[in-house]
């Protein structure tokens, strides 16, 4: 069975995107689910109930976020009623939403799908490596042998570690957050898809998905700016795992890079 993740859309170009090449995605790779990042879904922060409807509408199954999941404060009782929008399940006792969902792919076969976020340069959230080890026993024991993580972090070295530490845990973990589709993609020893980075659903003609001249602009003068999501046409960029739903483990993984 065939998994597919959309990296982070950001603004209006990158939900466009999802709209023009979603539906020919799907009939190319055929997947059982389909699971998009939308953290930055609504003007390049946070994402509003009317666009979590719409990408949901489109045909995406589940809806995984990060840190810019509380950018706009009408998503707070949307997200506590919604179970296909998760947020990072490292989040403290309390926070609104969920971290995890089990859902029923298309094939018939349970899915739980994970959100956790790292800690290297964002919030002192709980430990995303006793988080994703719990939630993966859990889920497991639920019956969902297959398991899809996002893991939306900075550093590239706190992906590895974490992709090395659920190994065998779950059938992919792959990374959100740095817009930059990165290389790597490979089958880690105890059957765990790993990518580091999924890259950016959103405008091409950016820096990682703001107009380049404020971008340009703030390092060059290192003072406060507000970034504004850049137009022009969007990319969407994505992965597919191929997942055994007999043993939940990963026998394959390919990169989508569409313009």
């Amino acid at each position: 069975m065939n998994i597919l993740f959309i990296g982070d859309i950001v603004g209006e170009p990158g939900r466009k995107a999802v709209k023009l090449h979603l539906s020919s995605l799907m009939d190319e790779v055929n997947p059982a689910l389909v699971i998009a990042n939308c953290e930055n879904a609504a003007g390049g922060f946070g994402i509003t109930p009317a666009i979590a409807d719409e990408l949901l509408s489109q045909g995406v199954d589940v809806l995984t976020s990060g840190n810019h999941i509380w950018d706009k404060k009408e998503i707070y009782d949307f997200i506590a009623k919604e179970p296909r929008l998760i947020r990072p399940a490292n989040y403290p006792d309390g926070a609104p939403g969920r971290g995890s969902v089990t859902v029923m792919a298309r094939n018939g076969v349970k899915v739980g799908v994970l959100n956790l976020m790292g800690r290297v340069f964002l919030a002192n959230l709980d430990c995303p490596f006793k988080a994703g080890r719990t939630e993966c026993e859990r889920m497991r024991a639920e019956g969902a042998k297959v398991i899809f993580i996002d893991f939306h972090a900075e550093a590239t070295s706190e992906k590895v570690a974490l992709g090395r530490y659920l190994d065998g845990y779950a059938t992919a973990l792959v990374g959100t957050h740095t817009h930059i589709q990165t290389a790597d993609e490979r089958i880690l020893e105890k059957g765990t898809a790993y990518l580091t980075d999924v890259g950016m659903t959103g405008p091409q003609d950016s820096v990682i998905g703001v107009t380049a001249e404020l971008a340009i602009e703030k390092f060059l003068t290192q003072m406060p700016k507000r970034f504004d999501t850049a137009a022009g046409p969007g990319t969407l960029q994505a992965v597919v795992v191929t997942a055994d739903p007999a043993t939940g483990k990963a026998i394959g993984i390919e990169r989508k890079n569409l313009t």
